[in-house]
């Protein structure tokens, strides 16, 4: 019998609509399911049992009396749910990952959790991320080291580190991280979860800015699905945010004629960056042959940025970090990581015209993103050249001054504003995921959740979910 820290949230809302099971019992169980996990992985933050179990009452209730809480027909009533700790949630402060930040409660529900709680989930907690959020990595100076379920000696990845880890260890099925290089993607891939980073602007935010995105965390792509119906639905506080749209998320399942004639292109080169290991290359292109035999034509395709462009943005995010961190007291400026103070100290002798070139390189790296995928239906490459590494070390190779060589396959499409998922697609000889990505068309998220969709069903069976190390 699954357990109930295994089953989706579709599985749980049909569960409690036919009164199977009450969102007391799952949450009493998930709850129990995670304080087994978090001495182990350290992936919450500001976990709170009592107020849980106080909102899986309530949902309890609504169940019971047929008027579970419901916005454009969808609810998310008593599933147990956890949002990474800058995306503000009333009342809790938002430490955004560091030990620099002075800890002030948040004065309102940011846009995903408000859309959220409009529909029932249970808040269970918060999920950890690196030092402001600019480490692929679950390294914090605030934060204990956060760890990957799938072997504890190997990193989460990042920013989402929490939230990627939580769903690969049964922290309940829903989780929403935030993603502006790769923030989501890259630890859904080495943790073996699906996600999807959208459009920009197809989920609400705050703050928002250029690449920014929130996305869903979690083990099924039809959850991910649900999870967009909810956060997509309109904010008038992300000045950033695309009109609303009523896209149905629920429809999955590809038209009549499936892959059949579908363009795909497969880029194994980002061009530049660390080069793809063998194991990685391997499992995207087996994933890649997969399309090509239900009927898409697959095509290779060159890398979409390059090392100039990267370099650029290198230097406009360094002075951008530099200005936030040295605005800050001496006392508070030396609690951040020593790697992400030593990555940013350039800022101080880059000159204006080196940072407005790096900011140019947005917009050169956007254009030519888009000018290569066009004459695709969809792009797909490894989301990572790399499978995870070491849980202490803040980024695959660990040099400040080489900070990104590993987002040469998905930062790209941040700046270009596409939808972009992660969804699993083999395993390492040491059991340890990899991440095949998925890319659309500007606007197109629900074309990138059905061609995901396609692929989970043809993939074949997947390594059972990790249980931890008590158990």
């Amino acid at each position: 019998m699954t357990s109930l820290h295994d089953l989706s949230a579709l599985d749980l809302l049909a569960a409690y609509r036919s009164r199977a099971l009450s969102p007391v019992e799952v949450t009493k169980a998930v709850l129990a399911h995670v304080e087994n996990w978090e001495p182990f992985l350290h992936a919450s933050y500001a976990l709170d049992p009592h107020e849980a179990m106080v909102q899986a009452k309530a949902s309890e209730a609504r169940w019971r009396s047929g008027e579970p809480l419901t916005v454009g027909g969808v609810t998310l009533d008593g599933v147990p749910s956890m949002l990474k700790e800058n995306i503000a949630t009333q009342g809790v402060p938002m430490p955004l990952g560091t030990a620099a930040t002075e800890l002030v409660p948040a004065a309102e529900d940011a846009p995903p959790a408000a859309r959220m709680r409009e529909v029932g989930a249970v808040f269970m907690g918060k999920t950890t991320m690196p030092d402001y959020g600019m480490l692929s990595s679950g390294l914090s100076s605030f934060h204990p080291l956060t760890r990957n379920p799938w072997d504890l000696s190997k990193n989460p990845g990042g920013s989402s580190a929490g939230a990627a880890a939580a769903a690969a260890a049964g922290y309940g099925p829903l989780h929403v991280g935030t993603d502006i290089g790769g923030s989501v993607r890259l630890p859904a891939a080495w943790c073996g979860i699906f996600t999807l980073k959208p459009s920009l602007g197809r989920i609400p935010i705050k703050p928002p800015y250029a690449g920014r995105v929130a996305g869903p965390m979690t083990r099924t792509v039809a959850d991910s699905a649900l999870l967009m119906s909810v956060l997509s639905r309109p904010d008038w506080r992300d000045s950033m945010s695309l009109p609303w749209q009523d896209i149905a998320w629920s429809q999955l399942e590809r038209e009549v004629k499936g892959l059949q004639g579908v363009r795909i292109g497969l880029m194994m080169d980002a061009g530049w960056g660390m080069a793809v290991e063998p194991e990685t290359a391997a499992a995207v292109q087996r994933a890649a042959q997969q399309f090509e035999q239900a009927g898409a034509v697959v095509e290779p395709i060159k890398g979409v940025s390059s090392r100039e462009m990267m370099d650029g943005l290198d230097k406009f995010w360094r002075m951008r970090s530099w200005l936030d961190i040295t605005a800050l007291p001496p006392a508070r400026q030396n609690q951040v990581l020593p790697y992400i103070r030593e990555w940013v100290s350039t800022g101080s002798y880059l000159t204006a015209a080196e940072v407005f070139k790096g900011y140019s390189q947005m917009a050169a790296m956007r254009d030519a993103a888009i000018a290569a995928c066009q004459p695709f239906d969809f792009v797909l490459s490894p989301v990572s050249p790399v499978p995870a590494y070491a849980a202490e070390l803040a980024s695959p190779l660990n040099d400040p001054q080489r900070p990104f060589e590993h987002i040469a396959f998905t930062v790209p499409f941040n700046m270009s504003e596409q939808p972009a998922a992660s969804i699993n697609c083999g395993y390492t000889a040491k059991g340890l995921p990899i991440g095949l990505q998925i890319i659309g068309r500007r606007f197109d998220d629900l074309g990138v959740l059905q061609l995901a969709r396609a692929f989970e069903q043809m993939r074949g069976a997947q390594h059972a979910w990790p249980k931890p190390p008590a158990e």
